[in-house]
């Protein structure tokens, strides 16, 4: 255990565990592997040397069939084991995985083999609807066009948005 804080304060802080530190850090950190009090530089498992930081990770395994996510109950257990516990009571429905959708904003398609588009300006994969550049914002198609028309009209304009023929000619008096 570190010493505690100063002469005048003795429960003000704690000195640095690392054995080259020694630093007096007024927010110590303690280490929830070791119980050891630690400065900032030397806080994290790997910063001072953890025996037991291998034992606080949580690990989950991830069912390819249902989509859920399994914590291990032991950390030397094998993933294949896993996946067979999950699968003999019934928990394991296939059905309830949740297909891509477009990730558009309110598009619900999903995304199958067959109505899926990649864009070559951003990458992204679309459905058919929004296979146009325009119609899922992508943002390569814009920079690469420059501004869409009304955009470049409006620039053109002032910033306002440009009037119709009729309310142009219209004189006030």
């Amino acid at each position: 255990m570190a010493r505690r804080g100063t002469e005048l304060f003795p429960e003000l802080g704690a000195h640095c565990d690392e054995a080259d530190c020694n630093q007096l850090d007024f927010l110590p950190f303690e280490c929830d592997g070791c119980g050891g009090f630690f400065c900032a530089a030397h806080r994290t498992y790997r910063g001072h040397g953890c025996a037991k930081a291998a034992d606080q990770g949580r690990t989950v395994v991830v069912c390819p069939d249902c989509g859920d996510a399994i914590e291990r109950a032991a950390p030397g257990q094998a993933e294949r084991e896993i996946l067979d516990e999950h699968a003999r009571p019934g928990r394991c429905d296939p059905a309830r995985k949740r297909k891509p959708a477009c990730p558009v904003r309110r598009c619900r398609e999903a995304l199958t083999f067959s109505n899926t588009i990649r864009c070559k300006g951003c990458g992204l994969e679309v459905c058919l609807r929004h296979r146009f550049p325009r119609d899922h914002a992508c943002a390569a198609a814009a920079l690469a066009v420059g501004q869409c028309g009304r955009d470049a009209l409006q620039k053109k304009e002032g910033g306002r948005r440009p009037l119709a023929v009729s309310v142009r000619s219209f004189k006030i008096c």
